[in-house]
This record gives structure tokens, sequence and C-alpha cells, in this order.
């Protein structure tokens, strides 16, 4: 799709792409592969985590999303201090300038209205205010596209996360629960959509042909220390987390089945070689994929997936292989009953290796029968996210060509589609 002038429309992406979590890169993925599709001749461009990853990996020019280089690193000394405060300020003018020259702004996935895991509101949910306040001020439509959320109880995060969502102009939410969420805090959902997970979107690996034998079981592993709310026992969550994946391990080891160790995200290393550290046995390998495709082809080729991330649930579960999930916050809990095995969950917080282990006897127990559900709930995603792309082109790519006309826009201006709030 061309603008009104005969250039290509401008669309911008935004994100922690490129900065080591698969989930992130995979939601892009699906985002440039419907781009691709149904506008070929977009230019597109991303201000992300890690430009020189997202350049490499997707061929799309990349800028840095923050100026201090530093900015998840703890400050402690004058001069980091000193250094992220004038950044935050630098970026107020980067981020309103990489929006100016855009006609549509792109959020992809990802979890950006939701602080299930650590988080400041300093932090991204600050340069996600600085987009969409940017984007209204200066009439570029943000698109915020299939995107989580869920209940947040710091104040100030709170109040940061609902002026984004409600600065946005367009939003769709990856379950009920994020949108919800979202009601709550007092942004108007009326014409907010859910969708499945943008990462459905993505090609499905062939599937492993099933030997008659034990297989291959995967365990997705995760740095976990609980959520915002737990920062007080982070460790101790962290410590009975890790001893109960330890015990389920070496369970399935001492029933001879292999075992391939998942990730989900760059942070995840150190349990992997904590697992094979402590159970040490060559039944137990580190997969090392670096991508949803290589976390996809793994679960295909296994008879069974036990995973905690939540995008090493989607690949999983998207391989239609039978699924249990460690479950550390409630969009997990949301997908496994979309896909129909909500019956499958398992506490993150409470991990009880022998329980666990019980679950998994049953999962394995009803592969067949989950097999051919997962199969069915599949094609229905698969037709469902052909109608988010639809609603996305419909809602954005009309305003864009509008946009290119002079790029006179009134300040505040909301292009239509864009959803409705409440004051």
């Amino acid at each position: 799709m061309s603008a009104a002038d005969g250039s290509p429309v401008r669309v911008g992406v935004f994100g922690l792409l490129g900065s080591g979590n698969l989930g992130n890169d995979g939601s892009l993925e699906a985002v440039l592969g419907y781009l691709r599709e149904a506008h070929p001749e977009a230019a597109v461009d991303a201000l992300c985590g890690g430009p020189e990853v997202v350049s490499a990996r997707y061929g799309i020019p990349a800028t840095r999303l923050h100026w201090y280089r530093g900015e998840y690193r703890t400050a402690s000394r004058a001069g980091a201090v000193a250094g992220k405060g004038l950044g935050k300020l630098v970026d107020v003018v980067r981020t309103a300038a990489w929006v100016r020259r855009h006609d549509v702004v792109i959020v992809p996935g990802m979890g950006v209205l939701e602080a299930t895991l650590p988080l400041r509101p300093w932090g991204f949910p600050y340069s996600l205010l600085l987009l969409c306040a940017s984007g209204r001020l200066l009439g570029t439509p943000v698109a915020l596209v299939g995107v989580g959320a869920a209940p947040i109880g710091d104040r100030a995060t709170r109040a940061v996360v609902r002026w984004s969502a409600r600065l946005a102009a367009y939003r769709s939410y990856r379950d009920g629960l994020s949108r919800e969420a979202m009601r709550e805090m007092g942004v108007d959902t009326s014409r907010d959509e859910v969708y499945p997970d943008l990462a459905f979107a993505l090609p499905t690996p062939p599937a492993g042909t099933p030997s008659g034998a034990p297989g291959v079981v995967c365990v997705g592993v995760m740095d976990f220390h609980g959520g915002n709310d737990d920062r007080a026992r982070a460790e101790e969550i962290h410590r009975r987390y890790l001893d109960g994946t330890i015990r389920f391990v070496r369970a399935l080891v001492a029933e001879g089945r292999p075992v391939r160790l998942l990730t989900g995200d760059a942070c995840d290393v150190p349990v992997v070689e904590a697992v094979l550290e402590a159970v040490d046995s060559p039944l137990v390998t580190a997969a090392g994929a670096a991508s949803l495709d290589g976390l996809m082809r793994e679960a295909a080729a296994a008879d069974a997936v036990v995973a905690t991330r939540y995008h090493n649930l989607v690949c999983a579960l998207k391989a239609g292989t039978p699924t249990l999930a460690v479950s550390y916050a409630a969009k997990s809990d949301a997908l496994m009953a979309r896909m129909g095995l909500d019956a499958f969950r398992h506490p993150a917080r409470e991990v009880d290796a022998d329980r666990l282990l019980g679950q998994f006897r049953e999962l394995e127990a009803r592969s067949k029968e989950l097999r051919e559900t997962l199969a069915e709930r599949n094609l229905v995603a698969s037709r469902l996210l052909k109608d988010q792309f639809a609603a996305l082109t419909a809602a954005l790519f009309p305003a864009a060509g509008r946009a290119a006309r002079g790029r006179a826009r009134t300040p505040g201006h909301v292009h239509a589609h864009a959803t409705r709030e409440t004051r």
C-alpha cells in the first residue's frame, strides 16, 4: 500500500525487540509477515532494544530505544544516576522525532500493559507512554496489537500503563483477561477486540513421528523470581521453583526419558546450567533455540512439553504437542483454557515435583485426545488472526493514507477508528 503522494507508507515497529526475549521477537516476526503479505510496499523500521539484532535478523533499519545505553542496568553511582536521568529527557525528543517520521506505529504483541514480572514505572512503561503520547500529539496512530495486560498493584506503574493505553489509537488483546484488566484500570475497552497471541500466525513446523516408545520431553525453564509484588520473597520463590524443576527432571531421567531444556530469554541460561549441573546425566541436554520457530521445532519433535514461559507454552501448543503449564500468571491459565488444556496447569510459585509428575503422566495418557483437540483449536486460532490483521488494515492504513497528504495535522487529533476513551 502506498501513501496518497505515491510514496510507501512508513510503518514503525516498537518494543523490547532484539533484546533476547524470543516471544517478543516472534510477535515482531508475525507482524512483519502480515505487512509483507498485506502491505508489501510499506517501508518498515524499528525503535527497539536490540537494533543490531533486529536489523541483522529481519533486514529492516532499526534505532536504539534508549539514548542511555545503561538503561536496564542498576544505577548506583552518581554518574550512572545522572546518565539515566538525562536519558529520560533526551528520549522525549528522540521518541517524538521517530514517531513523526511515520504514518503508523505498531507495538507487536508482548506483555506491554502488564507487570507480572518485576518492573519499574520509569523503565519500559515510561518508554511506552512517550510513544503513545507522541503519537497522539503528532497525529500518528499508535496500535497496540495483540498485547497482554494484567492488574497492576503499584500505583505509579498502573497510572503510566493506563495513560499509555488511553493514548493509543488502536488496541487489541491476546486474551479476555487482558481486556478486563484494562477496563478495570479505567480504559474504555468497548471497541477493543480479543484475538489469539500473534505467535499463532507463525508457520507451523512439521510434526514429529511418534515411535511408539516413550520419547523426548521438553522442559521449558525460566529465571523466575515471582512478580512485581513478590520482591520481598523473590529468592525464596526462585529457590523453590528451581528445586522443584530439578526434582522433576531427575524423576524423568530415572525413567530413562531424554529431556531437552528450553528457554525463552537470555536470562534463563543460568537456570539451564543449574539443572544440567544438578542432574548430571547425558539424557539431559540444552536446546539452545534462538527463535520461536526453533522452539516450535523442538516441541514438535517431543512427546510432551512442560514449560513455564508464556511463549514456550504458545510454541508447544502451536506445534500440537501435549503441554503442561507451570503457570506464573493468569495469562498462561487463559492460554491453556483457550487451547482446551486448562486441566494441565501447575503453580510456578509452588512447584511440587511429585504432583507435577502425576499431572505429566495423565498428560501422556491422554496424548492422542489432546493432540486432536490442539489441531482443532489451532485452526480456530489461525482463522481469528486473519480477522485480526484484516481489522488492523481497516483501522490504520486508511489513516496512514490521509496522513501522507502534507502531514498537516492538528495536535491531539485522533484518527477515525481510534478507540473511544472515558476521561
